[in-house]
């Protein structure tokens, strides 16, 4: 188990906020956690708009906004946006975190609208996709960063499971990949300039120390972690920022929020003289 000192030692804007918060209707990972170490390799700096994609519920919307004084776009499938509004509106960003209930594959938004995209503890779920990359680039301006952290495997698993993870692998588990899955996953596209690609030192104690708090019911996974002891399970973040010399692919993926093609050109908005 990891002491409260060393987990303030390593996640200080984490600290300022309660477990009570936290755990409140969560979903898996601790989010703040996993936010924080991923904004590391990020430089977010305020007024920026962020796509906070797969944000469950919320905390790491209200976390990117109060910490780093961008403005946050709440986005998820799963969680209604009327519920996350209430969340936000209770820690007092309602000018800052825009929450939307959408799917990942159908995103609302103007293309090259964010300055960046985060996804935390659920970028496996949607973007192992071979094209899904090509479609979600659009919506960050050239040189904007993507980046996505969560529960990962420290390599790929070859062959049978191990006899340990079998009672925790669930049809889902199949989603997770490495940190290196993910940098070739992303590279081999070239739409991105890879930036960070590396795994959580000590992952799986947080891992194990964050269940054993928030979800002490959930014996298999904490068993199967411990067992584990970072072998094959761990946290995972990858960055990489929009290159500004490929094309996109507009036929690669068929986006059910597409408009009319665009036709809009610049007019003289006001009469001489107004």
């Amino acid at each position: 188990m990891i002491d409260r000192y060393e987990l303030n030692r390593r996640f200080p804007r984490s600290a300022k906020y309660t477990d009570e918060w936290i755990c409140e209707g969560g979903m898996g990972s601790n989010p703040l956690w996993q936010t924080e170490w991923l904004c590391e390799r990020l430089d977010l700096k305020p007024g920026m708009r962020v796509l906070d994609l797969g944000c469950g519920r919320a905390k790491s919307s209200v976390f990117l906004a109060r910490e780093f004084g961008v403005e946050v776009w709440a986005t998820d499938l799963w969680i209604a946006a009327t519920e996350n509004w209430r969340r936000i509106r209770d820690a007092g960003l309602e000018d800052r975190v825009v929450p939307l209930h959408c799917d990942a594959r159908a995103l609302p938004f103007a293309a090259e609208f964010f300055d960046a995209i985060v996804a935390v503890d659920c970028y496996s779920y949607f973007g192992t996709d071979d094209l899904y990359l090509n479609y979600l680039v659009q919506f960050v301006k050239p040189g904007g960063p993507i980046g996505i952290a969560g529960a990962g495997l420290i390599q790929e698993i070859d062959g049978e499971l191990p006899e340990h993870l079998r009672t925790f692998w669930t049809q889902d588990v199949w989603a997770l990949h490495s940190a290196n899955w993910w940098r070739r996953h992303w590279e081999r596209t070239k739409l991105l300039e890879i930036t960070t690609t590396d795994t959580m030192d000590d992952g799986w104690k947080l891992w194990s120390c964050w269940h054993r708090l928030a979800w002490p019911d959930n014996v298999s996974e904490i068993a199967a972690v411990e067992e584990d002891a970072g072998r094959n399970l761990g946290y995972f973040r990858v960055v990489g920022r929009r290159r500004d010399d490929i094309k996109l692919e507009s036929y690669a993926w068929p986006d059910t929020m597409r408009s009319f093609p665009e036709q809009y050109e610049k007019k003289p908005m006001l009469r001489a003289g107004e």
